[in-house]
């Protein structure tokens, strides 16, 4: 499964470029990767069908419970058969609906429908729920950028904007009840979870935890009250709409529902809640779709309505409703994919997709609308398609339960509206008479009508002969949801039963519906509170508030004043720093002073508090920046005093760089100026840094009156060289013992690298006038070249020795961004980039990719090791032991290196206008 999912992430960037290259063509090349990947699966239908379980699993981070632990079971394998299944019939689709797009764009939206393809299996065969997260997060996000394609167009940025906003707050509700499960559990594990219902429901975090997965599953689901993003979302191009919003991602909240079903039954009210959203869901769809105008739009609404039953069914009790879950959720699938595909052939052969506007299109597009015929009698609930098959399930689950009959008669209304739909979106636009003529721009083409006519043969064939797809899929599935084995009678004909005449009573109020569509179309269209009292109404105005009272308090809060801002996190430091040695009734120790007064760390301390004064005190910012490196050597030297040499060549390091950094900006900057601050706030400047000072300087006595040697250090110092192959303990902790902490901070760096990429100046024309400007001390000038290489040999130097002496990646790195500080400050900007030869930033994502890399061998290793373990060879005679250890080393190298040189060009280049 682990392979699978890697084939389908590398194929999901390479086969797109079968778009740039073969142009029309493409689709069909592209669909050999989800065709692939589903003939992979087929060949593991008799694992499913046998009932088994296949697990996977591999260690990532075993202290943070996050695993690489797959799970393929009936349910599972169900929803990957439909995602690989689909997902090559829209490759296809694509292939011949996106003619008019270029080829990069083409192979755009290939490579995102591929990778939210691989988004997708990773969610469902997910069993570790932090990894499930990553994959469900991924589809939101994919899905807003395949809504969002045509980026030109404010209706698909808005629409992309609001999908991702109800969504991500779904996402947010996953992620909190995930921590909480494994908070009471101790187990991230989705399977185990479930077993353990009982301990969740009887915990007091059990209703939050339930009240998150329904919010994940209702607005990834589109249900009521997060219904409307949904229709929105038709802005995206046909093939995302039949693939991401009807045939996959909106199921994916139904999937979650059904697999903590087990969970939610047990409580008073879990029931209860499923029941009355999807009642509520389903007359809004059901209103909504009488309202709709444009075939997509219909299709949207009546999807909301088919979401709205599927999570009545996960709602409903008893096995039928099992069944008649997993008959209905893949014959919708089946059924509403191609009817997309067949609104997506109308609108690109006639560029309108209004209803009103179309009609008499049978002839000039005979397949698709045979195509539209055979999916709108499945949808409508026609015997012999499978539509009427799942139908019939849905209702002998409803008269089985223990339900009332409310239920009961809101689906067989909302199924009638269904009828409805179906029946409008077929005879409008290919059967009846147009008000006026339809223009043709384009004609059917094999991949526009490939797709929707085999998803409508096979509502039919699956129907007549059910056998292989209920033993391999449906009856696994049923089995995996309910927990127990469930006869399953995929069959058109049960006898004259009560669930034959509620479909006989649905299908005549459908033809009722579609005899009086328009009068019915037209009366609720005049409702105007309709539109003025929507929940997405209602959400933009609460969005317009939100962002309002948000600008009034950054108003507020980022008033601009560094000052202010650091008096204030002073004060706040302060004021709890003072309350817990109160609150606590502790009193401050004094440790005992023994041995010698060493008057040179006395001399050293002096200086330092020497260096603060001047850097306060001064008016000139050069004569503050003396003040402040001074201070910054004498902490320095007292590390090195104190037995600290990675600490102090780490400091040493520093100061150099603050010194250049400064400098570069300062060149920008008046050199003095007149005193902006009054007698009083100078005062209560003073006040204030008198207080921290006091309250640090007690803090810190008092935790060095309680220092002692710690079991952690003792055994980091046992351990470094046994363990870890390395005599430098600092640098080993860093690189190996703590290095998923030391990833995490490099990225930060990264981040931050990449943010001054994008905010400073990049006006490489005005820099370089600046430079030719620019005049330079001969005598710096001359030693900067011999300074430069002298500083990088240093910089490798420290690099290589740093795992057995003071040194390592992170001060490598800070010593090599010296050498080209030195160079840029004695040449300028220009000069140093070029010496440099690759830009900041990609120094940054090699270093990141190298410190990601160097952790992936040690998974491989037999056992399966945690990321991040590393490896190591010591071949003995003359060579040197070698480990990934050094290939972590020489990322962070170079993400700090192109870090430090992005804020460096940066500032100087933001000096030069």
């Amino acid at each position: 499964m682990l392979i699978l999912l890697l084939i389908a992430l590398l194929g999901s960037c390479l086969f797109p470029l079968a778009a740039r290259i073969i142009g029309r063509g493409a689709g069909f090349v592209v669909a050999l990767l989800p065709f692939g990947l589903l003939a992979g699966l087929v060949a593991l239908a008799p694992i499913v069908e046998r009932g088994w379980v296949r697990g996977e699993g591999w260690q990532w981070a075993p202290s943070l419970g996050l695993d690489l632990t797959l799970r393929l079971d009936g349910f599972s394998f169900l929803f990957c058969l439909l995602i690989t299944g689909i997902g090559g019939l829209v490759t296809i689709y694509a292939g011949g609906y996106l003619t008019n797009k270029s080829r990069r764009d083409r192979a755009r939206f290939f490579t995102l429908i591929l990778l939210f393809m691989t988004a997708m299996l990773g969610t469902v065969l997910a069993d570790n729920l932090l990894l499930m997260i990553l994959f469900w997060e991924a589809t939101s996000i994919l899905s807003f950028l395949l809504i969002g394609f045509d980026h030109k167009s404010s209706r698909s940025r808005r629409a992309a904007i609001l999908s991702l906003q109800v969504t991500a707050i779904g996402g947010l509700g996953l992620v909190v009840a995930a921590v909480m499960i494994g908070h009471v559990t101790g187990t991230y594990s989705m399977a185990e979870a479930v077993r353990r219902g009982d301990e969740i429901v009887a915990h007091p975090l059990g209703v939050p935890i339930l009240l998150g997965i329904m919010l994940a599953a209702f607005t990834k689901s589109a249900q009521f009250p997060f219904h409307f993003w949904l229709p929105n979302a038709m802005q995206a191009p046909t093939p995302a709409s039949a693939y991401l919003h009807s045939a996959t991602m909106v199921k994916l909240g139904i999937y979650l529902l059904a697999r903590f079903e087990p969970v939610i039954a047990m409580t008073e009210w879990g029931r209860g809640t499923l029941v009355a959203v999807a009642c509520l869901t389903m007359i809004v769809a059901a209103v909504q779709a009488l309202r709709a105008e444009s075939f997509k739009a219909a299709l949207a609404y009546s999807t909301i309505a088919s979401l709205g039953i599927l999570v009545l069914l996960v709602g409903l009790d008893g096995p039928r409703a099992s069944v008649a879950m997993i008959g209905f959720l893949f014959a919708h699938a089946l059924y509403k994919a191609a009817l997309f595909f067949c609104a997506g052939s109308v609108l690109h052969a006639t560029g309108k997709g209004v209803l009103r506007s179309l009609g008499g299109l049978r002839k000039p597009l005979p397949l698709t609308a045979a195509a539209c015929v055979g999916a709108s009698l499945s949808m409508a609930g026609i015997p012999p398609f499978l539509g009427f098959i799942s139908k019939e399930f849905l209702f002998e689950a409803q008269l089985a339960s223990s339900w009332e009959l409310v239920p009961l008669a809101i689906a067989v209304l909302v199924n009638a509206v269904m009828v409805g739909v179906a029946g409008v979106i077929t005879l409008r636009p290919f059967f009846m008479k147009p008000a006026q003529p339809v223009e043709m721009l384009h004609g059917e083409s094999f991949s526009l009508v490939l797709p929707p006519l085999l998803l409508a043969t096979m509502g039919l064939t699956i129907s007549l002969d059910p056998e292989w797809i209920t033993r391999v899929a449906i009856r696994p599935a049923v089995i995996e949801v309910y927990g127990q084995t469930v006869a399953v009678d995929l069959s058109v004909w049960h006898g004259l039963t009560p669930m034959l005449a509620l479909s006989a009573v649905v299908v005549s109020i459908g033809i009722l519906i579609i005899r009086f569509w328009r009068r019915i179309h037209l009366l609720l269209r005049s409702r105007e509170r309709i539109e003025r009292y929507s929940v997405e109404s209602l959400w933009e105005k609460s969005l317009f508030r939100l962002v309002q009272g948000g600008a009034r308090l950054t108003r507020w809060i980022e008033h601009g004043d560094l000052r202010g801002y650091v008096a204030t996190a002073i004060v706040a430091f302060t004021f709890f720093l003072v309350w817990a040695f109160v609150a606590s009734g502790a009193e401050i120790r004094v440790p005992a002073i023994e041995g010698p007064v060493r008057y040179a760390e006395i001399l050293v301390g002096l200086m330092a508090v020497a260096g603060a004064i001047v850097a306060a005190a001064s008016r000139n910012l050069l004569a503050a920046l003396v003040g402040v490196g001074i201070t910054g050597f004498a902490i320095a030297i007292t590390f090195l005093f104190n037995g600290a040499p990675d600490l102090a060549l780490t400091q040493f390091t520093v100061e150099a760089l603050l010194v250049v950094l400064l400098t570069a900006l300062l060149l920008a900057l008046p050199l003095a100026g007149a005193a902006t601050r009054s007698r009083s706030e100078h005062g209560r400047d003073l006040l204030i840094a008198g207080a921290f000072g006091i309250v640090l300087f007690a803090a810190l006595i008092d935790m060095g009156a309680g220092r002692t040697a710690s079991e952690a250090s003792d055994w980091f110092g046992r351990m470094s060289y046994i363990a870890g192959h390395g005599a430098n303990v600092v640098n080993v902790i860093l690189v190996d013992f703590r290095a998923f902490d030391t990833m995490g901070e490099t990225a930060v760096i990264a981040i931050a690298a990449v943010l001054a990429g994008s905010l400073l100046a990049r006006r490489r024309g005005a820099a370089r006038d600046a430079e030719e400007a620019r005049t330079v001390h001969f005598a710096f000038s001359a030693a900067s070249r011999p300074l430069f290489w002298m500083l990088i040999a240093a910089s490798v130097i420290i690099l290589f020795r740093g795992h057995n002496q003071p040194g390592g990646g992170f001060v490598g790195g800070l010593a090599a961004a010296l050498a080209f500080a030195v160079l840029s400050l004695a040449h300028g900007a220009a000069r140093a980039e070029k010496a440099l030869r690759l830009q900041p930033l990609t120094l940054v994502g090699i270093g990141l990719a190298l410190g990601v890399a160097s952790g992936l061998p040690g998974m491989f290793v037999p056992g399966g090791a945690p990321f991040l373990t590393h490896l190591w060879w010591e071949p003995g005679g003359m060579l040197p032991k070698l480990g990934t250890t050094m290939i972590f080393d020489i990322g962070v190298y170079l993400v700090v290196l192109g870090a430090v040189l992005s804020f460096l060009f940066g500032l100087q280049k933001e000096g030069a206008r």
